[in-house]
């Protein structure tokens, strides 16, 4: 079998260079990261806490008790 791949060389050099540490659109571009994650972590619908079975329910008791009777 054979694959065809580029060279991890060339698609590294396709990169654009980094921003320099000083950069206002670095600094701002790390800001909107930054915001961006919080309000996804802070406003995330899905508790899944909310959904955690902490047992059988009644339904499954009342067969219990219906089976050995």
């Amino acid at each position: 079998m054979t694959t065809h791949s580029t060279p991890v060389t060339a698609r590294i050099a396709d990169l654009p260079a980094p921003l320099p540490a000083y950069s206002p659109r670095r600094m701002l571009a790390e800001a909107a990261d930054f915001w961006h994650a919080f309000i996804e972590a802070a406003f995330n619908p899905y508790h899944p806490e909310q959904h955690y079975m902490r047992g059988p329910g009644p339904a499954c008791a009342a067969k219990r008790n219906a089976s050995q009777r």
